[in-house]
């Protein structure tokens, strides 16, 4: 990658909000979590405001104590693909399942999105935490932590081998000679490991961007591991920045590890800015996102990187209660750091799970105080940019109205789009063909 690091910024698309409460706001549509006349026109003004990429989050198993959103929610690729028909330059990411597709379609679905919105796919590649999951796809038992990520490791070589099936050049397309492929650019994978067997080739060729862009959310061993050794992207949460650096620093640090160039790895914290015209404005807003959160939300809230446990039973004003081992098979990071919170600041069981629910972080304040969080974090090698979450309804639009610019002014973001494909606007390597390489590589040794 060349020329001066700029921000990168993503906007999740989560309908009704990520919180248990957040669809009460007087302003919420309620139905947004299934309304694509809601999903576009959030879409279009991430576009206008030069967003990199739009990103859907999703699990594949929901109980009556889901978040509103994830009880009722499109599923990624299909949203995805509408809106690729109604914007033109923004990528577009969506979270898929390892442990509960299979690869050649998954490698089908994501080429056919790639080219429908001519070269703009991402895959956030998951393996899912919850346990549940394998109740909905006939399995007996979850998949442990440790295998899913083997599993994640040999499928993502899969559908990167799939994506490879046809050589950029292999459709010849000559109605003068009747020829319509050069068979010998098109390839059989033939791959047979420790949990899958796939022959190929793909049924459909690469697109402009050669293959979509990887995202991860890489925060266990096992996890920071895969992400460094495979992901373009990685989705993080952090709570300051100290610690944003320390695991900014250890993520560079294993890419390079594994032969990597770790500028071509993006570390994006997830966020949920608060804008406001002053100081008092962006308070009192972000005191309507606190108001909307019950004791009861809160606490299905914190129970979700447990496995969804039930605190239902424990005293709310006793001690955080000892139950890590529930997370340990789940959410492995986010559990572990919300424990590791609980014991160091000696909280009770209600004033973890309002810290979770309603974490204030550093991105409440005027355009200007926004502005300088986001330039602090991404200076000072935090982030290489910011995956956001809305907080409350409209705040897209003042963010893209406010602080964008600010960004554009301190020339650490884009003023418009700088190419076709989401890998381009990113500014990664088109990746070559694996046998056009072979060959080229073959050809240069004769």
């Amino acid at each position: 990658m060349s020329g001066k690091r700029q921000l990168k910024l993503g906007f999740i698309l989560h309908g009704v909000g990520p919180g248990w409460g957040d669809w009460r706001h007087p302003l919420a549509e309620t139905d947004a979590s299934v309304n694509f006349a809601f999903y576009k026109k959030q879409a279009q003004a991430a576009e206008a405001g030069k967003f990199d990429f739009l990103f859907v989050a999703d699990s594949v198993f929901i109980t009556e104590k889901s978040s509103p959103h994830y009880l009722n929610r499109f599923e990624p690729l299909t949203i995805l693909s509408a809106l690729a028909a109604v914007t033109n330059h923004i990528g577009l990411v969506g979270t898929l399942t390892v442990s509960y597709t299979e690869p050649y379609n998954v490698a089908r679905q994501f080429a056919s999105l790639d080219h429908i919105s001519g070269g703009r796919a991402g895959w956030n590649v998951v393996t899912s935490w919850l346990e549940g999951s394998a109740s909905n796809f006939g399995k007996s038992a979850h998949y442990p932590h440790d295998v899913r990520y083997r599993l994640a490791g040999e499928y993502l070589e899969v559908i990167k081998g799939l994506w490879d099936s046809w050589e950029d050049d292999a459709l010849v397309r000559n109605k003068q000679t009747g020829q319509f492929l050069d068979p010998a650019k098109l390839h059989a994978l033939n791959h047979t490991g420790e949990f899958f067997s796939v022959k190929g080739p793909l049924n459909i060729s690469r697109s402009r961007q050669g293959q979509p862009v990887i995202f991860q959310a890489g925060a266990s061993e096992d996890g920071k591991n895969f992400a460094a050794r495979h992901s373009d992207a990685i989705f993080v949460h952090q709570d300051n920045l100290d610690e944003a650096k320390d695991y900014y620093r250890d993520i560079k640090q294993r890419a390079a590890g594994f032969g990597r160039d770790p500028e071509e790895v993006f570390i994006l914290p997830g966020i949920r800015p608060v804008v406001g015209h002053s100081e008092k404005d962006a308070e009192r807003k972000y005191l309507e996102l606190i108001n909307l959160v019950s004791i009861d939300d809160a606490l299905s809230m914190l129970g979700r990187p447990f496995n969804d446990f039930d605190f239902s039973g424990f005293d709310l004003d006793a001690p955080f209660p000892d139950i890590a081992h529930a997370g340990r098979n789940s959410n492995q990071s986010a559990s572990n750091r919300i424990v590791a919170l609980a014991r160091e600041e000696n909280l009770t069981l209600r004033q973890t799970a309002l810290r979770f629910a309603t974490p204030r972080g550093n991105f409440v304040g005027t355009p200007v105080q926004v502005a300088d969080a986001l330039e602090r974090w991404f200076e000072e090698r935090g982030a290489d940019g910011f995956n956001l979450f809305e907080s409350l309804p409209g705040q897209l639009e003042k963010f893209v109205e406010l602080v964008v610019p600010l960004l554009q002014e301190r020339g650490i973001f884009r003023r418009d789009y700088e190419k076709d494909t989401f890998r381009g606007n990113l500014g990664l390597p088109f990746p070559v063909n694996r046998y056009t390489k072979r060959r080229d590589a073959a050809i240069a040794a004769e």
